[in-house]
């Protein structure tokens, strides 16, 4: 690998990690609640991991906007064949049509080129994010295009690991919860906010398990 490329990596990629408070939070979460019991036991073994790679978060984020996961990560497969030095100064200047070949909308080669802006010229404060709280890393996320609340949300929960975000306009929570707490009936997001504060102060790892329930294979951003 050449010194440059090597120093791209360095600046993005850090080793790839898991939570140090998933025992703690399994625990705590199977002892207040029977349903989340059963998930933690079926799905043992497996646990949130981080690729602990920001960029490559964010994009791959970006790039499984309202598509299954198996589709996304389809697409994603292809994106990384086109850009295989995946960096923020190699996609900004890849050329747009390569992308949409991919199977990327174009609005989504909009936004990965913007977020690759972004990244290379210094516009996030990438060095502060873990100072940050989590809503002054959404406010400054959200500034890219094509980054709302959820991504920026995935990117909290999948990079960062926090412990406790509840991602509330999540369609696969708002289902497991619908389907093993309710018998199918929706939930309003004041009652999800509500129904979910038995997860405090672990909401990020209770809906990490939601999503087992409906998909057994871990989704890793």
């Amino acid at each position: 690998m050449a010194p440059a490329q090597e120093q791209i990596n360095e600046k993005y990629q850090q080793p790839m990690t898991a939570p140090r408070y998933w025992k703690q939070a399994t625990r705590e979460l199977a002892a207040a609640d029977p349903v989340l019991r059963e998930l933690i036991t079926s799905a043992k073994g497996l646990q949130l991991r981080s690729r602990g790679d920001a960029f490559n978060t964010l994009a791959r984020s970006i790039v499984g906007q309202q598509i299954s996961v198996k589709a996304a990560q389809s697409v994603w497969n292809r994106v990384i064949a086109a850009v295989p030095e995946m960096h923020p100064e190699a996609l900004r200047c890849h050329d747009a049509d390569a992308l949409r070949a991919c199977g990327l909308s174009r609005g989504k080669v909009i936004y990965l080129h913007d977020l690759a802006h972004h990244f290379a010229e210094n516009k996030l404060s990438v060095d502060r994010w873990h100072a940050m709280t989590n809503d002054e890393l959404i406010a400054e996320l959200t500034q890219v295009r094509g980054i709302g609340r959820w991504t920026a949300e995935m990117f909290l929960i999948f990079y960062l690991m926090r412990p406790d975000v509840l991602p509330l306009d999540d369609i696969g929570l708002q289902n497991a919860v619908s389907r093993l707490y309710y018998k199918g009936k929706p939930r309003t997001r004041q009652q999800l906010i509500r129904f979910a504060k038995r997860w405090e102060p672990w909401r990020s790892v209770a809906t990490w398990y939601m999503w087992r329930s409906l998909d057994p294979v871990p989704v890793e951003y």
